[in-house]
């Protein structure tokens, strides 16, 4: 006897929609709103870093005229000194005596003069003579003036307000002319000179450059440029004023970012990109639909950073992708 199996057809509908229904489908991705933005194409000027030396503007090395033994020398290293302070003195008897000797010469020949004078005035002497004792007098004086100068020469003073920054002799030590016996400067203004290579061109005196001295971030500007190069090393010298607050001294390392040229750069807001491991990538908005793009980025300039490869100038960019989950491929709306 054969038995049938007789199912409702309410449950014969129920078994077939299961078994037609697919177990791999996925449901579509939402609509996000986003803010886009277009990678902008900029000229930007790039910067090579040379070294360079902090220098006083106003510096100087003090070397007598005369030699003579140092009867003086009343300063120290570091002491701050004014124009026209005395800081070293010279004994030259050998100029004392000249000027004794110019004096005396001086006095003689005005006697001379004098007695001419009142001889030519009685008719006892020849005009002839007394233009001849006068010319004696302006040679005489003419010497004294001379001796005198040289005796100055005895004294060594400031040229300008500064501190002594160098000194090579001591008091009993012999001064010899055209030797150095010390050094000044002034603190208050203070520059970097920097040997500039040929291959990078003379930048316009004038120009402001970035400075580093140490951890300090200056800008500089550009006082003096040298025309000629020097035959070893070809290069130019720079001079840079740096701001007269500075706090930096003499003979510091400096770094300048030396103009190089322009070169043109791809540039996006930091915040567009973001990082998954090593990967760089951005968000790609086109046709309503974001798609995930690999990039590799650059140098920073300020808020936004420079794009090296994998976009395009114009393309536009999600802002902030970080702000609203995406993935690649979801639709987007462009929020105004």
């Amino acid at each position: 006897m054969k038995h049938h199996l007789v199912l409702p057809a309410l449950a014969l509908g129920l078994l077939a929609g299961g078994c037609s229904r697919d177990p791999h489908a996925v449901s579509p991705l939402p609509t996000v709103a986003v803010r886009t933005t277009e990678v902008r194409a900029i000229t930007e000027l790039r910067r090579t870093e040379l070294p360079g030396t902090v220098r006083a503007v106003e510096r100087a090395a003090l070397a007598p005229k005369v030699t003579g033994t140092i009867a003086s020398l009343p300063i120290t290293l570091g002491q701050s000194v004014k124009r026209g302070d005395t800081l070293a003195t010279i004994s030259a008897n050998e100029i004392n005596a000249r000027l004794a000797q110019a004096e005396a010469g001086l006095a003689q020949a005005r006697r001379d003069l004098e007695r001419e004078t009142a001889l030519e005035a009685k008719g006892a002497s020849a005009t002839e003579t007394v233009r001849s004792m006068q010319d004696r007098v302006h040679i005489a004086e003419a010497t004294v003036a001379e001796a005198r100068t040289m005796l100055a020469y005895t004294t060594i003073t400031a040229p300008f307000e500064g501190v002594i920054t160098r000194r090579f002799v001591n008091e009993g030590d012999l001064a010899v002319a055209g030797s150095p016996m010390l050094e000044v400067e002034n603190p208050a203004l203070q520059r970097v000179e920097v040997e500039v290579p040929d291959s990078l061109a003379a930048v316009a005196v004038g120009t402001e450059v970035p400075v580093r001295i140490n951890t300090l971030d200056l800008v500089g500007r550009i006082a003096e440029v040298s025309p000629a190069l020097d035959s070893v090393s070809r290069t130019f010298l720079a001079k840079i004023d740096l701001p007269a607050a500075a706090a930096v001294r003499s003979g510091q390392f400096a770094r300048v970012a030396w103009p190089a040229g322009e070169t043109k750069a791809l540039v996006v807001p930091a915040a567009a990109v973001t990082t998954f491991g090593q990967m760089e990538r951005v968000f790609v908005v086109a046709n309503n639909s974001a798609s995930l793009r690999l990039v590799k980025t650059g140098a920073r300039h300020g808020a936004a950073i420079e794009i090296l490869s994998g976009l395009a100038a114009g393309e536009a960019i999600v802002v902030d992708p970080s702000a609203t989950p995406l993935r690649d491929g979801q639709p987007v709306e462009v929020k105004p």
